[in-house]
């Protein structure tokens, strides 16, 4: 029998097999920030241990961050111990450190695969639940705990059990107005919150292989919020390009030698998993979420569910959402007041994102109950976006490119939602507090970000944009 895709790559890291299933699989590269790594130091420094292989370690400050005044000291005690933690702890084992103001600086799951650490072929890991993005690259990449963050620097390995396998194949095409984000947004909201747990995802079909890396990116990011273990893309002629010519990227000889390889992870034709979706383009719509968790998601132009068919603690959950978010069940979700606007995060603040973003606002005016954050996801996001001319399209509408960081997707720095106000965010997470105590928080994609962005509230991109 054939092997899928996540099989090739894992059964090539694996550097011994023990009873009970659980794997010794060797790690590529071990991304880090600031917030998951300073209890795994410190349990290294207890033992009398350095970082294995710092070189296949990187470094880079994010969640704490501002993202104006970056030149200025950190004005929270708590972030600014925590990152000055961080490039001390860095320092001593030898890690190449981006913090506050390298220019190579920005949220771990851009900088990575900007700077062309990322490849094909990898394992992948980081004390960060959407290190699933790098699989994207065909790299087995997960998240993991603050011990498993210690256990990779003393050994530059992980013990892990082997997740199922799961493929979904989305075909056809994509209709105006639709974006990477939609496509998974839709997707989760089919399965659920839960319908991926305890699998690894293979995407595929004709939808995905018409994604940019940047627009894969966004998918395999977010296959974590259907419980996935993580998700993956076949790498082809669009990875190897995105690749080719990266700083840390293969050069010459090594380049040829390397494509050959990433050629050959695929999944075989017959090879089995353990279970499969297939959906059609032409049913995806763009997306927005009314409730509070990623799988409470529907198109743009649809009602709110109601609670039919729930029973038990689904029915009380369903309810408390929709309680705390201020809506009913029959109601449109077009119309509907925002007050915040924030386009950035692991995944939606790269060069495309702003770009789309920017071009849909252009000649328009942000409307005057809107606070908009746009974040670019690096620094080299942000210089693009300035050698572009993005920041004076925006300027001109009302808007403000903020500095890299994870900002407005986490309630960990300065920009933070108000309780009670109703935030359209670019970011991954709609949880209870998830941008600031009592803020209620609508995922989506950029353009329906623009839409509500100009209009002050919920409002169909297709329409606004004549698209």
């Amino acid at each position: 029998m054939g092997k899928t895709l996540f099989d090739k790559v894992w059964d090539a890291h694996v550097v011994r097999q023990l009873d009970g299933g659980r794997s010794v699989l060797y790690i590529d590269r071990h991304y880090i920030h600031e917030v998951t790594s300073p209890v795994a130091f410190l349990g290294l420094r207890n033992r009398g241990l350095k970082v294995a292989r710092p070189a296949q370690t990187t470094a880079t400050a994010d969640h704490n961050v501002p993202t104006i005044n970056q030149h200025l000291p950190v004005e929270d005690p708590q972030s600014r111990g925590q990152l000055e933690s961080f490039a001390r702890n860095c320092a001593e084992n030898g890690i190449e450190h981006f913090g506050l103001g390298h220019p190579k600086q920005g949220v771990v799951h851009i900088v990575g695969p900007e700077l062309g650490f990322t490849q094909p072929g990898m394992t992948i890991v980081c004390g960060d639940s959407h290190t699933s993005t790098h699989g994207a690259f065909g790299a087995v990449a997960f998240g993991i705990g603050t011990s498993e963050v210690e256990m990779v620097f003393a050994s530059q390995c992980i013990l892990q059990p082997k997740p199922r396998t799961m493929r979904i194949t989305v075909d056809g095409k994509l209709g105006k107005g639709v974006t990477a984000k939609d496509v998974v947004l839709y997707i989760i909201s089919k399965i659920s919150a839960s319908g991926g747990t305890g699998h690894f995802i293979e995407f595929a079909g004709e939808v995905i292989r018409s994604l940019s890396m940047e627009e894969r990116m966004t998918v395999c990011n977010m296959s974590i919020e259907c419980g996935a273990r993580g998700g993956m893309i076949a790498p082809d002629q669009t990875t190897f390009d995105y690749v080719q010519g990266r700083e840390h990227a293969p050069k010459g000889a090594e380049w040829d030698k390397a494509v050959e390889g990433w050629k050959k992870l695929y999944s075989d034709p017959d090879a089995k998993f353990d279970k499969e979706y297939t959906f059609d383009a032409a049913d995806i719509e763009p997306m927005i979420t009314y409730g509070t968790n990623p799988g409470m998601g529907m198109g743009i132009t649809g009602t709110i569910p109601s609670d039919e068919g729930l029973s038990g603690s689904d029915k009380v959950s369903f309810d408390k959402a929709l309680e705390y978010m201020g809506f009913k069940s029959g109601e449109k979700m077009i119309g509907k007041k925002v007050d915040y606007v924030f386009v950035g995060s692991c995944t939606n603040g790269r060069i495309e994102d702003l770009r789309q973003f920017a071009q849909a606002v252009k000649g328009r005016r942000k409307a005057d109950n809107i606070t908009a954050w746009i974040v670019p996801g690096s620094h080299m996001v942000e210089n693009l976006a300035r050698e572009e001319g993005l920041d004076k399209i925006l300027a001109e509408a009302g808007f403000e490119l903020r500095q890299p960081g994870c900002s407005a997707c986490l309630a960990m720095n300065a920009d933070k939602i108000p309780a009670g106000k109703y935030s359209v965010s670019t970011s991954n997470r709609n949880f209870e507090g998830r941008q600031g105590p009592g803020a209620r928080t609508m995922l989506a994609g950029p353009l329906v970000a623009a839409a509500a962005a100009v209009t002050g509230q919920i409002a169909d991109p297709r329409e606004v944009f004549n698209l």
